[in-house]
């Protein structure tokens, strides 16, 4: 999954898209309003993280500009202000959800994995495909009961198709899924962990749509 970070406070930022990254999220950072705007014409994320207090607009300027553009977008608002009236102007202005500074990051974790159910119209952690079964929770890959050592980038490539049972997801978005803006990409990287899942899950798990891109046949 994809997340469009959108805060200026730089320290907190680079500490967020670290921590995030390492819990099965491909993050992307932008420090003010209108970056962020440029970022969801261009490249949709998965979901929006926002600052209110941004350096060249206020964030409920910014969040009722990407409700007039995608309506559905989940968006989670991560700021100080925590006063009652300051929830309710958020929420009211098209929030998902509100988060305020200080927070655990146990509890962002789970508010992106309520996130990832709503989307993915999938109703716990645990996703099961034939007799492979991936827990978003506890980050564990299991094949007939087994536990499956994966890479972190295996990991997320797999969840994505897991996620998207029975949907061909092309290269491009499959790639836009792995890696973050300005990460060096080989050109064959896709294929690699392709090919890795496939040994650890199974040479016919993951099915080639020739000329398109990848896909999981649901379970009959």
């Amino acid at each position: 999954m994809q997340i469009l970070l959108v805060e200026d406070d730089l320290p907190l930022a680079t500490g967020l898209q670290s921590i995030l990254c390492k819990h099965g999220y491909v993050v992307n950072h932008v420090e003010n309003g209108k970056d962020c705007l440029h970022a969801i014409n261009t490249q949709p994320p998965n979901f929006v993280i926002l600052d209110l207090g941004l350096p060249d607009m206020d964030g409920l300027t910014v969040l009722k500009h990407i409700r007039h553009k995608i309506a559905s977008l989940p968006v989670l608002l991560l700021t100080a202000r925590d006063s009652i009236s300051d929830k309710v102007a958020g929420l009211d202005s098209g929030a998902d959800d509100y988060l305020a500074k200080p927070f655990e990051i146990n509890e962002l974790l789970a508010r992106l994995r309520v996130f990832e159910r709503r989307i993915s119209k999938v109703e716990s952690t645990l996703i099961t495909v034939g007799d492979v079964s991936l827990d978003t929770a506890s980050y564990e890959v299991r094949l007939k009961g087994v536990l499956q050592e994966l890479s972190r980038k295996e990991f997320l490539l797999l969840k994505n198709l897991m996620i998207n049972t029975g949907k061909v997801l092309t290269r491009n978005t499959l790639q836009s899924q792995l890696y973050s803006w300005g990460e060096e990409v080989a050109s064959n990287a896709l294929e690699v962990h392709i090919h890795h899942l496939r040994k650890k899950l199974g040479s016919d798990f993951i099915k080639t749509i020739r000329g398109v891109g990848y896909k999981l046949q649901k379970s009959p």
